[in-house]
């Protein structure tokens, strides 16, 4: 997987419990999660969606500064590996999981992957009401909102009234 792709997982994964008009919502737990599952290259069983959610919620804390546990990520990457392939345009690695497991790992490995090549640049939205991620690709590196559309604007707005508050 390029660095796209796993970004795209990433975020497909840590943003899928979103807060919906002030209720939390869950895509692991919803009725058609095992659909959403194969949409990301997964099988869909019960075993998967709970490994996904372990990661995800391993990682909410981890990025979020809440928790330096990983032993939610090390369960999934037990018994992983990644096994190396040659060809004349360089050395390939391919993940071997159990079936139940493996696009857990690939969320793990892709999360690595981000926080290497991009550090600093993984963070939770700056809407506290908001429970988003986003990956800053930014030149200055100072995004603080999942979508200045949605959050951005509503943060900005509420500090313009507050001000207009303390003023009037």
């Amino acid at each position: 997987m390029g660095v796209a792709e796993d970004e795209e997982l990433l975020l497909a994964v840590l943003n899928s419990a979103p807060v919906l008009d002030g209720r939390p919502t869950d895509a692991l737990t919803a009725e058609d999660a095992a659909e959403w599952i194969r949409t990301l290259g997964g099988r869909g069983t019960r075993e998967e969606r709970d490994h996904l959610r372990q990661v995800r919620d391993t990682l909410h804390g981890l990025i979020r500064g809440m928790s330096s546990d990983v032993s939610g990520l090390a369960t999934v990457l037990d018994q992983a590996r990644l096994r190396p392939g040659v060809s004349p345009a360089g050395v390939s690695w391919e993940l071997e999981a159990a079936p139940d497991r493996e696009l857990a790992a690939r969320v793990v490995l892709a999360w690595s992957r981000v926080t290497k090549e991009l550090p600093r640049r993984l963070r939770p939205c700056a809407n506290e009401e908001c429970n988003l991620f986003l990956i800053d690709h930014s030149r200055p590196g100072t995004a603080r909102w999942c979508s200045m559309a949605t959050c951005g604007n509503r943060m900005k707005a509420r500090t313009h009234a507050r001000k207009q508050r303390s003023v009037g």
